[in-house]
Parts: C-alpha cells; sequence; structure tokens
C-alpha cells in the first residue's frame, strides 16, 4: 500500500478522529510558549487592542478573536483585562476541542464569520499542515510517510508558490509549500470586517530558508522526529515574506513588537531592594519574564504581521 503524502499524514495526526488535537491535547503539555510565561503577552495585546478600538471609535462590542488557542490562555488572560474597554469586549476563544475558559470568554470550533475588532493566530499557521517536497535528480518530488516516520519519494511536484518564494537547487533540499497557509491567512483576514489581524508565529524568509526544511515535532517538552501517529505536534516554520505579500501590513520581530507596546523590562533600581524588598522582587521577576519574551534565540525570535482593515492601526505608532 502506497504511503499517504505528508500534507494527508500531518492533517489526521493533528486533526483526524485519534489525532493530537482532537484528543484535548494542549500546547502547554508539550511545549513552551509566550502566554505560558507570564501576563506580559496579555498587556502588549491589550494595549495593541486599545488602539483597534480607539481607531475604530469605541465600537459595542468590541471583538477580540483568539484562533488556534489552545488551553485559552491568551484569551482567558485578556478577559481578565476587559475592564479597560467598559463591559464592550466580547472575547472568543477557537479550538478544535473546548479549552477551560473563564465564564464570558466564548468557544467555537469554528471562524467568525465577521470580526469588528482583533483577531489574532498565536501559533496557529505553524500547525497548519504543508504538502512536503524534496529535490532528486533535478526534479522536486513529493515526500510520503508511514505512522512510523518512514519517508519514501512520489510524483513530481509543480507548484508555482515553490517557483516564486523557495526554489530548490540542491540535491536533497527540501520545502514545506506554505500556499495553502496563504490561502488560510487570506480568508482570516478578510473575516475582519473592521479592526486587524495579527499573525504571530516563527517563520523564515528567501535567502536563509533552512535546507532541509523545518518540519519537526514536540512531546512533553521536547523536540522530537515529526512522526504523523497522533502522538506529538507537527509544525513548520511560516513563510513570511509570502504570507506578508498576501495581506501587506506591518512585520516585526517579537523583541520589536513588545518594545513598541510598551513591554520593555526594564531592571528594577538598585535601591528597591533595600526600600522595597517584595517589589524589587516581584520587578525582578517581571524583567526575567520579559526577557524571555525578547530574546531573539527564543520567542523574541517569532514574528509579528499585524494586517490592518479599514482604519490606521500600527504597532509602531500608538
Amino acid at each position: 500500500m502506497a504511503l499517504p503524502d505528508w500534507h494527508s499524514a500531518w492533517r489526521a495526526a493533528l486533526y483526524g478522529p485519534t489525532g493530537f488535537f482532537a484528543r484535548g491535547s494542549r500546547p502547554a503539555d508539550h511545549f513552551r510558549t509566550s502566554p505560558l510565561v507570564g501576563p506580559e503577552l496579555a498587556e502588549a495585546v491589550v494595549e495593541l487592542l486599545h488602539r483597534v478600538d480607539m481607531a475604530l471609535d469605541r465600537p459595542n462590542p468590541l471583538d477580540f478573536v483568539d484562533v488556534g488557542a489552545g488551553g485559552g490562555e491568551l484569551a482567558a488572560q485578556v478577559f481578565a483585562r476587559s475592564g479597560r474597554f467598559g463591559g464592550r469586549l466580547r472575547v472568543r476563544a477557537v479550538e478544535l476541542t473546548e479549552p477551560v475558559v473563564p465564564a464570558g470568554v466564548e468557544w467555537s470550533s469554528e471562524l467568525p464569520d465577521q470580526v469588528t475588532g482583533l483577531v489574532i493566530a498565536h501559533e496557529w499557521l505553524d500547525s497548519l499542515p504543508c504538502r512536503v517536497v524534496q529535490l532528486h535528480g533535478q526534479m522536486v518530488r513529493e515526500v510520503h510517510v508511514g505512522a512510523d516516520g518512514t519517508e519514501s519519494l512520489g510524483d513530481p511536484v509543480f507548484s508555482p508558490w515553490l517557483d516564486e518564494w523557495w526554489p530548490l537547487s540542491g540535491e536533497g533540499q527540501r520545502a514545506e509549500i506554505g500556499s495553502g497557509r496563504d490561502a488560510a491567512w487570506a480568508d482570516l483576514v478578510s473575516r475582519v470586517v473592521a479592526g486587524a489581524a495579527l499573525a504571530v508565529d516563527y517563520g523564515h524568509f528567501a535567502g536563509s530558508r533552512p535546507f532541509l526544511g523545518s518540519l519537526t515535532g514536540y512531546r512533553s517538552g521536547r523536540q522530537v522526529p515529526p512522526v504523523p501517529d497522533g502522538t506529538c505536534d507537527i509544525t513548520a516554520h511560516v513563510a513570511f515574506d509570502s504570507l506578508a505579500a498576501v495581506c501587506p501590513g506591518e512585520l516585526l520581530t517579537q523583541r520589536e513588537a513588545l518594545a513598541a507596546l510598551g513591554i520593555l523590562g526594564d531592571q528594577p533600581a538598585a535601591g528597591l531592594a533595600a526600600a522595597d524588598p517584595l517589589g524589587w522582587l516581584a520587578a525582578s521577576a517581571r524583567a526575567g519574564r520579559v526577557a524571555e519574551l525578547r530574546d531573539p534565540a527564543g520567542l523574541g525570535g517569532f514574528h509579528w504581521l499585524l494586517c490592518p482593515r479599514s482604519a490606521p492601526i500600527s504597532l509602531v505608532r500608538a
């Protein structure tokens, strides 16, 4: 029996009836991500949401939609700060299975038809399955895979997206074709009637694509081979230059975006330790969390792509 292509195997392994997410697996159980570090990401998102609110002249309701919400951590943290919006904020977590979120946070397994406010796709695109291809003998071929991770090469692949964004030139070079992600992002952005859409993810750009692609797995806090048997998360980085061409907007690193939104993580003044020891400890802990979020070798290496709709909304201008 022929092995399935990676796109089909990846989709079944994550979203099939016995797949990783369908069984209720939460990202927090398997890898470190920004909403788990502390409240600072939510603070930045709420600041951006405030800018959206002002640009839209304070609509009622004001939407915040977290797509690929995982355990609902970010949605819950934003909801906890909803008082800033005077009872107008409507928070929705979009996830395949219902997360544990506070009463007042809506849950749906489907994307909303319309959004007036801010929709965020935080590490959503990297979990959308792609076709995986490899150059062999001057021909780009589909990569097939079994449930145990065994791979084989299939038919030749002809992809305009690949030609434009990730042309392969070396024997054995691999790529993940991102056209499906571009289409998913364009669809999500189109649902924003007024406001903005924000994609946050690991990514790469033309000229620095990984030679063997970026397909990998995570299980119980460790990076593991991407075996499509439903026991691990499977992910691949996002081609952000392609994504930005579909829906142009501001493209920053997380480090730059957090600074633009006022999350700086300055170390507490030296004298605070003697004057207010508990305050010094709290300020030091916050500085450590912000440093983790801004570390360019870690979470600070995320990219933020903000696409405004119908109003001038910016990360770098308050």
